[in-house]
């Protein structure tokens, strides 16, 4: 006979493993859904050839909206992101370059404290911008923080030329003045609640200008 510990137990796992399969389904039908036979790329992405590369990005996408303690519209919006970049691929190598770059931020979002990192997208007319950029601030302590960020090219590309990176280090006296050690190019940044305005004066350095959304 069961002891009320057990059937307590029991209980538990079954509620996981319930919400588990609607979260799934839920969160899995928002982004990348494959009963859409209309979409070309979709078709590609879906099939046979790429059953191993989807299982594990179906995996990865339950995992991390169950644990990570990053803002569940930032999964979102950045499968959104990703899928915008995974449809303009023209080759094998494209998509699953794609497909372990998206797995591989995904468990990023998993395995760190999100907790003290901002998250920015890059927006224009009220929607991710269509030359999408993300940036993130982290507080390395209470007088240090660190900006990476990505600004996306196309995929089809060498590798290299996929994305433009953008590192750089300050103190939380001196965020507003921000040069990307990258480039060296130089933005102001300028925060409010919600959003951040990223400025420069320099010819070349404008891919990481704009507005930006804050996830929190």
């Amino acid at each position: 006979m069961l002891s009320k510990t057990d059937i307590n137990l029991l209980k538990y796992l079954g509620s996981v493993f319930v919400l588990g399969c609607i979260y799934s389904s839920s969160v899995f039908a928002q982004g990348l859904n494959c009963t859409n036979n209309n979409d070309p790329a979709l078709k590609t992405i879906c099939s046979a050839k790429f059953s191993k590369e989807l299982n594990l990005f179906k995996e990865s996408t339950l995992t991390t909206n169950l644990v990570t303690d990053a803002p569940l519209r930032l999964i979102q919006d950045t499968e959104k992101l990703w899928l915008q970049q995974l449809k303009q691929c023209k080759s094998f190598n494209c998509y699953k370059q794609q497909f372990d770059s998206r797995i591989e931020q995904l468990n990023f979002y998993t395995s760190m404290n999100q907790s003290l990192t901002q998250h920015y997208l890059k927006y224009e007319n009220g929607d991710i911008s269509s030359a999408p950029v993300h940036l993130q601030i982290h507080q390395l302590n209470k007088d240090n923080i660190k900006v990476e960020g990505i600004a996306y090219h196309n995929p089809n590309n060498k590798l290299d030329k996929q994305t433009i990176p953008f590192l750089a280090y300050s103190t939380t006296e001196t965020k507003t003045e921000i040069i990307n050690n990258e480039s060296d190019c130089k933005y102001e940044f300028n925060y409010t609640k919600a959003y951040l305005m990223v400025k420069t004066e320099q010819k070349n350095c404008d891919r990481f200008s704009g507005v930006y959304r804050l996830y929190d």
